[in-house]
């Protein structure tokens, strides 16, 4: 599985990388068949007390793509918050495959 972080008007750090490819990477075991994250964080605006709007991605096989948003004054609470709705929406879907309702 593919893990990607974007960064829009922000350079994301390693650190910040990291962060989120961890937090993402455990959505794994919710369901099985996600083939890439993708994770866009962007500044809203360039003051020092900026907010950040934080997307997530998660492609799944043979389904559209599941996106979620957070907006957040710091992009690790960002990352936090949306993958949280990440993991809500995979959890959702899956009860949907197993009750047999597509």
């Amino acid at each position: 599985m593919r893990v990607d972080v974007i960064g829009h008007n922000f350079e994301v750090t390693d650190a910040m990388r990291a962060y989120a490819q961890t937090k993402t990477e455990r959505l794994s075991k919710f369901f099985d068949r996600l083939q890439q994250i993708t994770v866009r964080v962007s500044k809203v605006n360039h003051k020092a007390n900026a907010e950040y709007d934080v997307e997530l991605i998660l492609d799944v096989e043979k389904h559209d793509d599941f996106v979620s948003h957070a907006k957040a004054v710091d992009p690790y609470a960002g990352i936090d918050l949306v993958t949280e709705k990440g993991e809500r929406q995979l959890r959702d879907f899956k009860e949907q495959l197993k009750e047999g309702k597509h």
